[in-house]
């Protein structure tokens, strides 16, 4: 199943652009939110856009970016509510919620979220804000207190061991959630960097493999983390309080 761009009403009204994919079948499907990388809503998110799906949810890949002003602005606003953990990108992805929950297709009960990199960040930001059933964050920042993670749902986690500055993350999230009693299963790959998910392309992604982060794809993590997914995703979502 392929994803296909739409544009839906963001926090602002103005349509904001997103790739969505749904697997069809007639019933109400879980759903779940895909939050792009630095890298914005490129081909590869598409790509995980559509393998989401394939696993039987209704997938909404809002474009962050898309705020109607020039690019390098909008990214460096989205990147400034990151570290503030509060602004219109966690609007927008209250908006997309709201967008996806709405969708006849979609089971408005079971939404999750999965995030990379920024991405990552975000999805955890908002996992504690939302009432989402299952979060992913990939390779992402994490709240250096416990209390910045109360409440929040059930937390599957990776990292990559290779990346210097965001494995120190995984290994935060995997203390703050045991404190917390939050049911996760959060795993650092020893032989993986950053964005081992993500088969980038273009300068920016050729620099991130010589980086302190290591960034780049690996297969053996990816697709062990794609098992991870499946399984975790199958019980927080396809069996939480299921629709008619």
């Amino acid at each position: 199943m392929a994803s296909h761009d739409i544009t839906f009403p963001c926090s602002t009204g103005r349509p904001m652009r997103a790739a969505i994919a749904a697997p069809g079948g007639g019933k109400a499907l879980p759903g779940v939110i895909v939050i792009h990388e630095v890298f914005g809503l490129n081909h590869d998110i598409r790509r995980i856009t559509a393998r989401l799906s394939n696993l039987g949810y209704v997938t909404l890949a809002p474009d962050l970016y898309d705020r109607g002003s020039i690019r390098p602005i909008c990214i460096a606003q989205t990147m400034l509510e990151l570290h503030r953990g509060n602004g219109r990108a966690l609007e927008d992805l209250e908006a997309a919620y709201r967008f996806l929950a709405d969708q006849p297709s979609v089971d408005s009960s079971r939404i999750g979220v999965i995030g990379f990199c920024m991405g990552g960040g975000f999805a955890l930001l908002y996992a504690v804000r939302a009432p989402l059933c299952v979060v992913a964050p990939f390779y992402g920042d994490v709240p250096k207190s416990a209390d910045k993670l109360r409440g929040v749902c059930p937390v599957l986690g990776s990292y990559g061991g290779r990346d210097r500055i965001f494995a120190s993350q995984g290994e935060r999230l995997e203390k703050l959630l045991s404190e917390l009693g939050i049911e996760h299963d959060v795993k650092i790959y020893p032989q993986a960097g950053h964005s081992f998910m993500s088969d980038n392309l273009g300068i920016l992604a050729t620099v991130g493999k010589f980086s302190p982060m290591k960034a780049g794809y690996n297969q053996a993590a990816a697709e062990d983390a794609w098992k991870r997914i499946e399984s975790f995703f199958a019980r927080h979502l396809k069996s939480a309080n299921p629709q008619p």
